[in-house]
């Protein structure tokens, strides 16, 4: 499989880069994921001119629309990072980025919760970095996270699951995305996105239905309604019941003794004592043994590599 091309906040890959001449080199970014992905790096701070080392910045004054000053000099750089956000965007958008990780609560590539000082008072944790506001307004459906919230399993999965969807959506562009790989496309996600939020699943089953009708390009309202249905978390409970749903596949062909052991072990993932990698497993078992075309064809089995243990832990 060729890698995924993402972006990266480049001191996050080790280089030395940041205002005090260090880096923040994140192991599980380089070592684990950098097996599948292919990371184009950015320095905003190095890229728009600014030293190593260099006098540390922050936000001012409004949350919305905050100004990127030095801190003791009070130097405002917002117009020259703003510039070269611009061209940088430029330059980015024909690599075809399926994702993107920044570092966390930096003035310019924290995508959420950067202090914002108002003043004389404490900051207020609701900021967002220059850069990284201005990637997200260009490019809205790019999958986002911060090294930070990778930490957190269930985030985790959400992340890396929704970059290999992006990715598949944009293989299925580059071939012209007709009306007839558009359905085939959903049909593969389905069981996926029911994971995530059925009420999505409902909206993109009526809308690849009735898609003759939306001119040609009805992918562009599609993969928007996609996107935002899958940056909701499959909780377990909504997990549990994807997985009674394609247990409902083998009741002509489990024997008493395999639904009551399929069963069990689904509750158990629903009490929390196993991951959810143990029902998928034996699912995947029962797919192979019973060949279900259907479920073969179905990414919510196989989201990911495996490799990448993300269902060890969620």
């Amino acid at each position: 499989m060729d890698k995924i091309k993402i972006g990266i906040s480049r001191c996050l890959l080790g280089d030395k880069v940041r205002y005090d001449g260090g880096h923040k080199n994140d192991r599980y970014i380089t070592n684990t994921l950098g097996q599948f992905f292919d990371y184009v790096p950015v320095c905003p701070e190095v890229e728009c001119g600014l030293p190593v080392p260099r006098e540390a910045m922050h936000l001012i004054n409004d949350v919305d629309d905050p100004r990127l000053v030095t801190i003791r000099t009070g130097i405002d750089h917002t117009a020259r990072m703003k510039e070269w956000a611009a061209k940088r965007l430029d330059e980015l958008a024909p690599q075809g980025l399926s994702g993107y990780i920044f570092k966390s609560k930096s003035p310019s590539s924290g995508m959420r919760g950067v202090k914002v000082y108002m003043g004389s008072g404490p900051p207020v944790h609701r900021g967002v970095g220059i850069f990284a506001a201005a990637f997200m307004k260009r490019f809205p459906l790019v999958p986002v996270e911060d090294e930070g919230r990778l930490h957190d399993t269930g985030l985790r999965e959400n992340f890396i699951e929704r970059v290999f969807v992006f990715e598949r959506w944009r293989e299925f562009a580059k071939k012209g995305g007709s009306l007839k790989d558009l359905v085939e496309f959903h049909e593969t996600h389905k069981l996926l996105v029911m994971a995530h939020s059925p009420r999505h699943l409902s909206v993109l089953g009526r809308f690849v239905g009735g898609a003759k009708g939306f001119g040609q390009h009805p992918g562009n309202v599609y993969i928007e309604t996609l996107m935002e249905g899958l940056r909701l978390i499959a909780t377990t409970r909504k997990n549990t019941n994807v997985l009674h749903h394609i247990t409902g596949y083998f009741k002509k062909e489990l024997s008493g003794d395999e639904k009551k052991e399929l069963l069990e072990i689904i509750d158990w993932y629903h009490r929390g004592l196993v991951p959810l990698v143990v029902p998928v497993t034996l699912l995947n078992h029962y797919v192979r043994k019973y060949d279900k075309p259907y479920l073969k064809r179905q990414y919510y089995l196989n989201p990911h590599p495996v490799e990448l243990m993300l269902r060890n832990h969620v």
